[in-house]
């Protein structure tokens, strides 16, 4: 059962990047999808960490499972988030509000 979304829950920075590190940590559960993902976005173990400390990092995790529907569709249901809520994590990661917004 989904549980159901508290206000600002999956637009704020902090649980995007939460969100995002739950969506690496799934695909680091299996080689495969891991492999792909690696293989996709030039990341390997020698520049993982340095790549995690640029500002667009969380964003191309979530953009990397939006960009396959069933991949995202997978992430959702073993993490109980609507794919909805992914979607708009990343749009909040990338385009986050100017200063002084919510």
């Amino acid at each position: 059962m989904r549980r159901p979304s508290k206000t600002g829950l999956s637009t704020d920075r902090a649980s995007g990047e939460s969100m995002a590190l739950s969506a690496l940590t799934f695909l680091a559960a299996d080689s495969s999808r891991l492999e792909r993902f690696l293989s996709v976005t030039g990341l390997g173990p020698h520049n993982l960490r340095g790549a995690a400390a640029a500002p667009g990092f969380y964003g191309s995790i979530l953009g990397y499972l939006a960009a396959d529907e069933s991949l995202l569709v997978q992430f959702a249901a073993e993490a109980d988030f609507a794919p909805e809520e992914v979607v708009r994590a990343l749009e909040r990661l990338e385009n986050p509000p100017p200063r002084g917004e919510p």
